[in-house]
């Protein structure tokens, strides 16, 4: 099982699912490890834009930006 985590610039807007095949990724074969990029994009100029994962997950900028807000997910900060 995979997961994608598509990334951009600060500021791009949300990128449409339809767009994402033409887009460059990172893999992970965890959420929280997907989760743990998006958190390192974040402390630097890129932004993670969407999650996709092969069983059918799919998370928004918004959702990841809640996600890594939510106070469950501090574990990241130690790990990243």
């Amino acid at each position: 099982m995979g997961y994608r985590v598509y990334s951009g610039p600060h500021g791009s807007p949300a990128v449409p699912a339809l767009e994402r095949e033409q887009m460059l990724y990172k893999e992970f074969d965890k959420l929280d490890d997907a989760l743990g990029w998006a958190r390192r994009l974040s402390r630097s100029n890129r932004v993670a834009l969407a999650i996709a994962g092969d069983d059918g997950t799919s998370l928004t900028k918004a959702d990841i930006a809640a996600a890594l807000r939510h106070p469950d997910t501090a574990e990241f900060d130690r790990t990243s």
